[in-house]
């Protein structure tokens, strides 16, 4: 493989074939590019498994004269009660919107008056829900009436399921040129303080946009055959690109610049790097990829989504790295690096000397003490779990407070809240009475509405919860509607709505999490094995990313519940966190290791690896530098979700980087020595007179 990309980048004319054909391919890709945020779907109802039985009620819900619809709720309160000159306004309000209907809009229905008399609510049906476009420009033009209402103590809002949406929507506008800017900027500012010249950041950030733009238009593609991708889908494969793509350009570039130092030709200190380090690229990448397409395999829409669309992103980033940026530093030559040009004779990265030696020196006198301390201060982190939670709903999922949320608190200030969204029963005609008066009987339901719609599939029946729809109230709620109406239905009847919708997401989630986390591990481990042709040390290194994870997800949960004050997590959020963190982790320890191992046949594990960590250390680290500050981009975007992976993730990468990799992994290998690669032959050496009486002497 190595000798393949040597051929294809290294050499005087080969080079510019390389950068043409990234010309033609970028060129190539930018139509389909510039049509991809368009085609992402940002509604939720999209993300649901295709099994979930509120699928199947969306799909019933179809086939009625009405069809299946999102509804706008304008809520208009005031807090000393309706005064008849605004009963007038709410009225004729609503008759506006029947007279002059809002494209996409159904018949409103008429104000329905709070018990109190300090609210009304006017629901107006839009049955244009997949379309983005069409339902954010239907919900502002409802809004703009809405607040033509407002005066001295009068407000309007207007929420329920087709608000969120808009609000969702509007949040995924524009995310991809958002993120591409802040990471751009980001990653620019550390490279320009990692090599301190004032030109060479621009190579490596050629070939990382490179892969960007060409992700663009495959995603686009992948949209085209079925591939569900929303904003936040897109917005992670992005920010990965630009952090893996980063942390090869890392990798390549130091070992190019160790061997610009040791010859003469440009060419030949290529080739060299190249050989060293495209292994450990490869493995690495390898490694994120495979771990990727598991996640195809989740029954959320959206998760599955994210498998291929980020797996592309890294094997895209990984064949520029390969390519394109040898390509480009021959092109530039030693000249890019100025001021500080590496010249053949010059000192540089050491084996034997340095920080990053001193300290596998220290490591070396106690391993075992270290690897002790450390493990229990990750215990520590970890233990920060105990505040853990998924009960992050929709209403919470906005940093900030978006005029859906604040509807729905001015709905629950003066009706049943689940007014906001009410829950669809479908249930055959001729047992629509005894499923009805079943519904109304379960502890949760506020009210069953006498209206109800018959068509195809039996009849539809409007459920009213006590409380937020997207609460986790409501949301327990659902499993006893459902026992009680399929009781009282013979079994054919569906649960559907926003509330059971949520409901299904996060059974599908803790199925996703559940199932997915073990193959991740195990695609993780053969690779591991794979590349390092041992079994005792892959099952270390996937123990030490574990632990790693543990102590991240820890961290986090303070920082989310102190800090930052968030309700909880995504259901999401621990497959998603584990999977970036392991596999990224990973990334880290497979530079380290794979350096090491080309010493330990010649010199044995216990001077191979302070030699190891000496080479590696500044370059991994300032990689964990760039890789967390990208991530933690996402928090530029104003939703709890994305913020919380985002610092999830730079936390993880940080720890795995300054500890695990740094302290825990070196100390690990010290102690155990050459027989943590058994079966390989290296291990043979912890057989030999000689090392036994040096591991004696310790």
């Amino acid at each position: 493989m190595t000798g393949w990309l040597c051929r294809m980048s290294v050499g005087r004319r080969r080079r510019w074939l390389v950068v043409a054909a990234a010309i033609l391919l970028v060129g190539a890709a930018a139509p389909l590019g510039t049509r991809f945020d368009a085609a992402q779907k940002n509604d939720p109802a999209s993300f649901l498994p295709g099994g979930a039985e509120s699928v199947r009620s969306l799909e019933q819900q179809r086939r009625f004269p009405s069809g299946a619809q999102t509804p706008a709720v304008t809520v208009v309160r005031r807090a000393g009660g309706l005064s008849p000159a605004d009963a007038r306004a709410i009225a004729a309000f609503r008759s506006g919107l029947n007279r002059d209907r809002v494209a996409g809009s159904l018949r409103s229905s008429p104000p329905l008056r709070s018990r109190d008399g300090t609210a009304a609510l006017v629901v107006t049906p839009l049955a244009v829900s997949n379309d983005a476009t069409a339902l954010t420009n239907a919900v502002d033009a409802i809004r703009g009436r809405a607040h033509a209402l407002r005066h001295e103590g009068l407000q309007a809002d207007v929420s329920g399921p087709a608000g969120y949406s808009a609000d969702a929507i509007k949040v995924f506008a524009g995310i991809n040129t958002t993120l591409f800017a802040a990471a751009l900027t980001l990653v620019l500012i550390l490279l320009v303080l990692i090599y301190r010249s004032p030109v060479f950041w621009l190579i490596p950030v050629l070939s990382v946009v490179a892969a960007e733009q060409v992700l663009r238009g495959a995603g686009y593609a992948l949209t085209q055959i079925g591939v569900t991708v929303n904003g936040q889908t897109a917005g992670i494969a992005l920010i990965l690109v630009f952090g893996a793509g980063t942390d090869y350009a890392l990798l390549l570039v130091a070992r190019y610049r160790e061997e610009l130092r040791r010859h003469e030709s440009p060419y030949e200190s290529m080739r060299l790097a190249l050989a060293g380090a495209a292994p450990a690229i490869l493995a690495s990448a390898a490694t994120v990829i495979l771990a990727l397409l598991v996640v195809t395999l989740a029954e959320v829409n959206s998760t599955a989504g994210l498998g291929p669309l980020s797996a592309l992103g890294v094997g895209l980033a990984m064949i520029s790295s390969l390519t394109l940026l040898p390509a480009l530093l021959l092109i530039g030559g030693r000249r890019a690096f100025w001021p500080f040009v590496p010249r053949a004779g010059d000192g540089g990265a050491d084996a034997t000397h340095g920080w990053w030696r001193r300290l596998g020196g220290r490591i070396a006198r106690s391993p075992r003490r270290v690897w002790i301390v450390t493990l229990a201060l990750l215990a520590c982190a970890a233990a920060g779990l105990v505040t853990f939670s998924t009960n992050l709903t929709t209403t919470d999922s906005f940093r900030g407070t978006p005029e859906s949320v604040r509807g729905q608190r001015l709905i629950s200030d003066s009706f049943p809240a689940g007014a906001n969204g009410p829950t669809v029963v479908i249930a055959p005609s001729a047992r629509a009475a005894a499923v009805a008066r079943a519904a109304a009987r379960v502890s949760g339901v506020a009210a069953v509405s006498p209206r109800t719609e018959h068509g195809p599939p039996g009849t539809k029946i409007s459920v009213t919860l006590a409380a937020d729809p997207y609460s986790s109230a409501a949301l327990d709620a659902i499993p006893p509607l459902r026992r009680a109406v399929s009781a009282a239905g013979g079994g054919a009847v569906t649960v559907g709505g926003p509330t059971a919708e949520e409901h299904d997401l996060r059974v599908a989630s803790n199925r996703d999490t559940h199932l997915l986390v073990p193959l991740i591990m195990a695609v993780v481990f053969l690779i591991l094995v794979v590349l390092l042709r041992a079994l005792v040390l892959p099952a270390l290194l996937i123990a030490t990313v574990v632990a790693s994870y543990l102590a991240a997800l820890g961290l986090s949960a303070l920082l989310f519940d102190l800090a930052f004050g968030f309700p909880g997590s995504d259901p999401s959020f621990p497959l998603l966190a584990f999977l970036f963190l392991v596999a990224l982790g990973v990334d880290y320890n497979i530079f380290l290791t794979a350096r090491i191992r080309e010493d330990a046949p010649a010199r044995g594990t216990h001077e191979a690896t302070p030699r190891g960590l000496a080479v590696t250390g500044g370059v991994i680290t300032s990689a964990g530098v760039v890789l967390a500050g990208t991530f933690l981009v996402l928090g530029v975007l104003p939703l709890v979700a994305l913020t919380e992976i985002g610092v999830v993730v730079a936390l993880g990468v940080l720890v795995d980087t300054f500890i695990v990799r740094s302290i825990l992994v070196p100390a690990l290998l010290l102690d155990i020595g050459d027989r943590v690669w058994w079966p390989s032959r290296i291990a043979d050496r912890a057989q030999r007179p000689g090392d036994a009486l040096e591991r004696g002497g310790r």
